[in-house]
C-alpha cells in the first residue's frame, strides 16, 4: 500500500470509527486523561497494523477489533497501578436546551454507573457490552471477537445478567448513601 493511500484510508476509517475507539478507551480507563492516552495508544497500533489489513473483516470489524485488543493488553499491563488509583467522576454527555440540569446530572451518573459496572465485568464480556451498545450484529461481534454467533449470544446473555446485577447493587449502595 502506498504511504498517501494508506493515509486516506486511515483518515476515511477514523472518521468513520473514531467514536468506537473513544468508547473502548473510555470503558477500560478511570480518567479523562488515561482515556485519552489509551485511545492514543489504539491509534498508533491501527497505524501500524493497517499495512496488514488483508480486508477479510469490515473496516469497522478490523478497527474495534485493534481497539479491544490494544485496550485488554493496556488494562492487563495498567493493573498494578489502577488498584491504588481513585476514578474521577467525570462524564462528557451532549446536552440539549430541552434537558433541565437535573436531567442532565441523572445522565450523567448512569453513563458513570454503566461504564463502572462494564469496567468490573471480565475483558471478554466488556468487550461484548461495547459491540453490543454500538448496535452491533451478532456476526459482527463474533468476526471481532473470533468466536461464533452462538457463543456471542450465551456470553451477551451472560454478561448482560452480570452487567444489570452491579448496576442493581450499585443504585442500592448510591440509595443508602444519599439517605445517610
Amino acid at each position: 500500500m502506498l504511504d498517501e493511500d494508506q493515509k486516506s484510508i486511515f483518515t476515511n476509517w477514523l472518521e468513520e470509527h473514531g467514536s468506537s475507539v473513544m468508547k473502548v478507551a473510555r470503558a477500560y480507563t478511570l480518567t479523562s486523561e488515561e482515556s485519552q492516552d489509551l485511545a492514543q495508544e489504539i491509534l498508533l497500533q491501527a497505524w501500524q497494523s493497517l499495512s496488514r489489513f488483508q480486508g477479510k473483516a469490515s473496516a469497522a470489524t478490523w478497527f474495534y477489533r485493534v481497539a479491544l485488543h490494544t485496550a485488554m493488553n493496556w488494562h492487563r499491563k495498567d493493573r498494578p497501578r489502577r488498584t491504588r488509583q481513585q476514578p474521577l467522576m467525570e462524564v462528557q454527555t451532549v446536552t440539549t436546551d430541552e434537558s433541565s440540569s437535573a436531567e442532565q446530572v441523572q445522565q450523567c451518573e448512569t453513563v458513570e454507573q454503566l461504564y463502572a459496572a462494564i469496567a468490573q465485568l471480565p475483558n471478554t464480556d466488556a468487550a461484548l457490552v461495547l459491540l453490543y451498545l454500538d448496535d452491533l450484529s451478532y456476526r459482527e461481534m463474533a468476526e471481532v471477537l473470533g468466536i461464533s454467533e452462538n457463543n456471542v449470544g450465551v456470553k451477551l446473555n451472560r454478561a448482560k445478567k452480570a452487567l444489570s446485577a452491579l448496576m442493581n447493587s450499585e443504585s442500592h449502595k448510591l440509595g443508602e448513601s444519599d439517605e445517610s
